[in-house]
C-alpha cells in the first residue's frame, strides 16, 4: 500500500476499541495459555518495557514495518529473536512512551522528534522474564537509512505491509525454546524469519486493527 494512503487509514484506529487479549491469544502457544492466566494473577514487581511498531515508506514509497533481530546474549531469554525496537524502562524516562522512543533512537537511529505516535496498544505480560511490555504504533514519514546499534541489533527486518497482512504468512511451527522442547507454536513468517511469542501476540493486535480500517 502507498504510504500516504496508509497514513490516512491508520489514523482511524485511534477511535477503535483495542482487541487486547482476544488478539493476543490467537498467537499464544497452547501450552502457554494456562501459564499466562496464572501468571497474570501472581505477577508482582514486574519490570516495564516500551516498544515501537514503526511504519515507514520504503524506496518505492510502499508501507513497511520495522522489526529487528536481536543479538545473542547468554543471559537474555529474548536474545536472537525478532522483535520491535524497544527495551527496558529507565529512571530517566518520563513514561513508557519515552522509553519506547529512547530505545528506538538507540537501537535503529530514529530520533524521537521524527516519530509521529498514532496510539498506544494493549500491554502484554511475559512470564519468563517478568516483563510487562507496552507497545506503541508510530509513523516515520521522512524515513532515512536506519543505523543499527552494533551491540544489540544483529539485523534489520523490514517487512512489507502486504506480507504482514497476508494470511498465508501465519502458520504453526515446532520450536525448542529456553523453557520448552519441541512445542507447536503459532507464528508469523516474515522475511524468512519465524516471529512468535510476545512479538507475535502484539503483531496480532496491530494486524486486527489495521484490517478494520483498510
Amino acid at each position: 500500500m502507498n504510504f500516504d494512503e496508509f497514513t490516512i487509514r491508520i489514523s482511524k484506529i485511534k477511535n477503535l476499541t483495542l482487541p487486547g487479549e482476544s488478539s493476543h491469544l490467537k498467537m499464544a502457544p497452547q501450552f502457554r495459555l494456562e501459564e499466562l492466566r496464572l501468571a497474570r494473577k501472581k505477577k508482582r514487581n514486574t519490570k516495564k518495557a516500551g516498544v515501537m511498531a514503526l511504519f515507514y515508506p520504503n524506496a518505492e514509497h510502499r508501507t513497511n514495518l520495522l522489526l529487528i533481530l536481536r543479538k545473542s546474549h547468554p543471559k537474555d531469554v529474548h536474545s536472537n529473536q525478532v522483535g520491535f525496537p524497544g527495551g527496558k524502562a529507565e529512571k530517566k524516562d518520563n513514561d513508557l512512551l519515552a522509553t519506547a522512543l529512547r530505545e528506538t533512537h538507540e537501537e535503529v537511529g530514529v530520533h524521537p522528534q521524527q516519530i509521529e505516535i498514532v496510539r498506544s496498544l494493549s500491554e502484554i505480560y511475559i512470564p519468563p522474564s517478568n516483563f510487562e511490555v507496552y507497545p506503541f504504533i508510530g509513523l516515520y514519514r521522512e524515513a532515512r537509512p536506519f543505523v543499527p546499534q552494533a551491540s544489540e541489533v544483529a539485523a534489520l527486518v523490514e517487512v512489507n505491509l502486504v506480507d504482514f497482512l497476508d494470511d498465508s504468512n501465519i502458520f504453526m511451527e515446532n520450536l525448542t525454546t529456553s523453557y520448552a522442547e519441541n512445542v507447536s507454536v503459532p507464528a508469523f513468517k516474515l522475511n524468512g524469519y519465524t516471529v512468535w511469542g510476545a512479538t507475535g501476540m502484539m503483531l496480532s493486535e496491530i494486524r486486527m486493527l489495521i484490517q478494520q480500517v483498510l
